[in-house]
């Protein structure tokens, strides 16, 4: 009675039985897959409730990039504002002029 070997394939998932003396592959069963779409309404109703989703999010990053400059407008005055008070600290250490 021949050995079988059950592998499976790396590629596509399917299910093999290779005889171990001769390297012959003795059954293949391939992998079961997703049945296709059986009601065309109802996939369109999906992906257009997809596009409506990808829109807001995209509309809400606008409006995040639009915020973003008058926030980085704001922390760059706040900083200014604080190295005109103090102007004692001076410019930071660059690590290289440690040396």
């Amino acid at each position: 009675m021949a050995k079988l070997l059950e592998v499976q394939c790396p590629c596509c998932d399917a299910l093999l039985k290779v005889d171990v003396e001769t390297g012959a592959v003795i059954t293949h069963k391939e992998k079961e897959r997703p049945k296709p779409v059986e009601d065309l309404a109802a996939a369109v109703a999906k992906i257009k409730a997809d596009e409506a989703a990808r829109g807001a999010k995209f509309q809400a990053q606008v409006d995040r990039e639009r915020s973003s400059k008058d926030i980085l407008n704001k922390k760059f005055d706040e900083l200014l504002k604080q190295a005109k008070d103090d102007p004692d600290k001076g410019k930071p250490v660059k690590p290289f002029d440690l040396d």
